[in-house]
């Protein structure tokens, strides 16, 4: 129970709708427990007038039919608290879950880009989803019938030992057995109940990553592979949960067995008393059995209660690992910070912490609010870790980044990223129409903002000639676009926030070279008075740019502008050449 702790914050939350709830489930309680002195009491008046203590039958019947309205009464008022009772505890559970939801995904939002590397989305989609469902059937569920079941045996049991102390007691002979094997039991599902989970996790990222990469799965044929890889999995976690039912199944059959002894017990014990005369009246005995029975249920969900109860902390357990972790970026200052996006790097050295690769080595440069930097080098030469480094998606190791002469960390973190437009290479496009994809660095632009952002992309004519235009529904990842379509579209979505940084990583790598230079005009006018970062592997995308560096195994190899790097001989002007004598340069 010790992880499930975590829950009481959002049980004294709602702390009055439960105590409401525990009244009123004690209150149905006790309305239903009426009905087995009432039955008692007209077995006893049908036993004196078999007996001759009562003579007149029409006592007989009146007393009968008043009991009979009086059950009635009682199970009606009992069924009306029944359904308070769901509604009201029941609903709570949903309000925890509700909660607990939202502060995992508050907690996934908060987390650093390397808590994703270490783990795989279809994990964090079941903690959120299955494992967050099975808390809250212990929040619900197992708490309302643990008090249901709390109640009706202290009343009952009270009731039971007013009547007949000696025969109460031969009655509960069955209970502190029931108790070792649920016991035992319990701590065989809380282990399965781990495993069944941890499967469910494998299970799910195997199939989210399936749909996500289908086209490639598609590309290379390799269905009938990922099918036998699915089955195996599949057919894995089915033996898991095998494992786990085949514990769970004992339950109900015991629950059975001992409360099917208790009925016997009543009916012997019961009747050696009442031939003895230990037992004053047949009632008694009538009164026993409707208990005993009245507390078949209740004893049943005593084993259903700590299955649950144990799959709850078992899956809580997992959600705790991911709460428990501090973000790597944290927000050191709750003070506003204004961004006018002069930024310089100053021996810059970056380590990613997962791969211990050195990604920067002593970087150093400065670019002035409104000035332009363009960044080439070769494939992993540490270009795009400078502008993760700019939005704060890691920190570095050693040296200082400032922004408006102030270190980084030391600004308001959430100023500094709304500050900030971000254009990946990887474009990621939301399943949403493709307004809301590019309102999505605005979400207060106008249907005019959205289109002048498309035209600025140059991406407008390739909206409109869609059926639905710019209301079409994008596929997962933005599928439905081609892979130069999602990149003008992720520019869209940057430059229509009109932020005081914008950083272009290899944007334009999947447009031709014609729309590239009407996408770097349009940008000429709308990066106006601002600091802009490009990166390239086209001198075509970098030449305009009013400061050039070149890097090369996480160092600066090369820097100045277009005309001063092609009159010295280096990475550039080979580039230069290069690109040119296959006419990628205009």
């Amino acid at each position: 129970m010790k992880e499930l702790q975590h829950l009481n914050k959002y049980f004294y939350k709602y702390r009055f709708r439960l105590l409401s709830g525990v009244v009123i489930t004690i209150v149905a309680r006790i309305f239903l427990l009426f009905t087995p002195e009432l039955i008692g009491s007209s077995v006893d008046v049908i036993d004196n007038y078999r007996k001759g203590i009562i003579t007149d039958i029409s006592i007989v019947k009146s007393e009968l039919l008043i009991n009979i309205f009086y059950i009635i009464g009682a199970a009606l008022i009992g069924g009306l608290f029944t359904f308070l009772m769901r509604q009201t505890i029941i609903n709570v559970s949903r309000y925890i879950e509700y909660d607990l939801k939202n502060e995992v995904y508050q907690q996934y939002q908060n987390l650093s880009l390397d808590f994703y590397k270490s783990n795989r989305t279809g994990d964090l989609m079941n903690r959120i989803s299955e494992d967050v469902g099975k808390v809250r059937d212990y929040a619900g569920p197992a708490i309302m019938y643990s008090i249901n079941t709390l109640t009706l045996f202290v009343i009952a049991l009270f009731l039971m030992f007013k009547s007949a102390p000696v025969l109460t007691l031969y009655t509960i002979i069955p209970l502190p057995i029931l108790s070792v094997f649920i016991y035992i039991l319990s701590k065989a599902i809380h282990k399965r109940s781990t495993i069944v989970q941890e499967w469910l996790s494998k299970l799910s990222t195997f199939t989210q990553e399936s749909f996500s990469g289908v086209r490639v799965i598609k590309s290379y044929g390799v269905e009938d592979k990922y099918n036998y890889d699915f089955d195996v999995l599949s057919s894995d976690s089915r033996q898991k949960n095998l494992d786990l039912v085949k514990v769970q199944a004992l339950f109900f059959p015991l629950m059975i067995l001992l409360i099917g002894l208790s009925n016997i017990i009543v009916i012997y014990i019961g009747g050696k008393q009442y031939i003895d005369g230990e037992i004053e009246s047949l009632g008694v005995i009538a009164k026993f059995i409707i208990y005993v029975n009245l507390l078949t249920w209740p004893v049943a969900t005593i084993g259903w209660v700590t299955s649950i109860v144990q799959r709850a902390e078992a899956s809580q357990k997992r959600i705790n690992e991911f709460l428990k972790q501090e973000p790597t970026i944290k927000n050191k200052t709750s003070n506003s910070s204004k961004i006018e996006g002069n930024i310089e790097f100053k021996n810059v050295s970056f380590t990613y912490p997962d791969t211990n690769l050195q990604a920067l080595n002593k970087v150093s440069f400065r670019i002035n609010k409104g000035e332009t930097l363009a960044i080439l080098g070769k494939t992993g030469s540490g270009k795009s870790t400078i502008l993760d480094i700019i939005g704060r998606l890691y920190d570095i190791n050693e040296g200082q980044v400032l922004v408006d002469n102030t270190l980084i960390d030391q600004l308001n973190l959430r100023d500094l990223r709304n500050s900030v437009g971000y254009v990946p290479q990887d474009a990621f496009l939301f399943s949403d129409s493709i307004k809301n994809n590019i309102k999505f660095g605005k979400e207060d632009a106008t249907e005019e903002d959205v289109i002048l952002a498309a035209k600025n992309a140059d991406v407008h004519k390739n909206i409109k000639g869609f059926t639905n235009g710019y209301e079409t529904i994008l596929g997962e990842r933005g599928i439905t676009l081609s892979g130069g379509q999602k990149q003008r579209v992720s520019i869209a979505r940057a430059i229509i926030k009109s932020p005081d940084i914008l950083l272009f990583d290899d944007c334009l790598s999947a447009v031709d070279t014609e729309t590239e230079e009407k996408i770097l005009k349009n940008l000429q006018e709308v990066t106006q008075g601002k600091t802009t970062i490009i990166v390239s592997h086209r001198i075509s995308s970098a030449k305009n740019a009013d400061k050039i560096i070149v890097m090369d195994s996480g160092k600066i190899i090369q820097n100045g502008s277009h005309e001063s790097l092609l009159n010295t001989e280096g990475y550039y002007k080979e580039l230069f050449l290069k690109q040119l004598s296959e006419k990628e340069i205009s």
